[in-house]
């Protein structure tokens, strides 16, 4: 996301890449209609490192373009948006009536009211930070959650609400002005340190160990940790307060 000023025409590499997170969100809609839920959890996912390709390498070979942001922005709709939601209301929510597709649905329309706000407040946004949490890390929460159930087989009765609710959480926080970290700022070309490449490591190998699981623990430690910082800030404010007082 986030290529809106640039040379001018269609760059094949950035866009390739935009096609290939759109296929995979396709391929996944197909997948969670057909009962195959766990593949259609993996296609998100592999359309979410496309996705996250794509601006990476259009801002490395200066092919930025209007085309580029406008057709990268339609795609994260369909691969953060739709498919995830269809993912759900087909696998448990189908059965809850009309309250399972109205959640379903406000989680779509979440996404794209946050790709819309996203969109508008490009030039002026704090690239340190995202306003809400952003629709990747949602998707990844709510995926990651069907495939860990998935898993371990948990067919409890409170199961469906459990996935209304996160998917309602999820949806509050991507339209909320709660600020997270965006690692945009992270310099891939600079030097690091030992630890950070073991850790790096260390996480590689826990995802191949248990995919499922990590990347659950992994996108809701992301996605609390921005109410969490929120109220850390607070409470340093209403310090500040008390001692000025």
């Amino acid at each position: 996301m986030g290529r809106r000023i640039g040379h001018p025409g269609i760059y094949l590499l950035p866009n390739l890449f935009t096609t290939s997170s759109l296929f995979a969100a396709y391929y996944s809609m197909i997948a969670s209609i057909k009962h195959h839920y766990v593949t259609a959890v993996i296609a998100i996912f592999i359309g979410m490192i496309a996705d996250g390709l794509d601006g990476r390498i259009a801002r490395m070979t200066n092919t930025q373009t209007a085309f580029g942001g406008e057709y990268d922005s339609l795609a994260d709709m369909v691969t953060f948006g739709v498919a995830p939601s269809l993912l759900i209301y087909n696998w448990n929510l189908q059965f809850q009536g009309k309250i399972g597709w109205l959640v379903a649905f406000l989680y779509t329309a979440s996404v794209a009211l946050r790709l819309a706000r996203f969109n508008t407040q490009l030039e002026i946004s704090d690239k340190r930070y995202f306003q809400g949490l952003a629709c990747p890390a949602g998707a990844a929460l709510l995926s990651s959650w069907v495939w860990i159930c998935h898993q371990y087989h948990l067919s409890l009765m409170v199961l469906p609400f459990i996935t209304m609710l996160l998917a309602v959480m999820i949806a509050l926080l991507m339209v909320s002005n709660i600020r997270y970290q965006s690692f945009k700022k992270i310099d891939l070309k600079g030097k690091v340190s030992f630890l950070t490449v073991l850790m790096m490591v260390i996480i590689f190998i826990a995802i191949a160990l248990n995919p499922a699981t990590v990347l659950f623990l992994l996108s809701l430690a992301y996605a609390i940790s921005g109410p969490v910082q929120t109220l850390i800030i607070m409470n340093k404010m209403r310090r500040n307060r008390r001692k000025s007082v």
